[in-house]
């Protein structure tokens, strides 16, 4: 990431190009083991299950 991309003319550049790549690899990357959806979409859904089978337990 950092070297093929440069030269940056700062360190506020090299930032926000690694902010924008983390947001990529999270939120729109489609990965393929997990049924071809994005990381945090499959976070958000197991988080949903947890909390449902919390519910059912009487913990929440």
């Amino acid at each position: 990431m950092i070297w093929p991309n440069g030269p940056w003319k700062g360190l506020e550049e090299v930032e926000f190009a690694v902010l924008e790549w983390v947001d990529w690899f999270n939120n729109r990357r489609l990965f393929e083991p997990i049924a071809e959806i994005p990381s945090a979409e499959f976070e958000a859904m197991h988080c949903e299950g947890q909390e449902g089978r919390a519910k059912e337990a009487g913990l929440s």
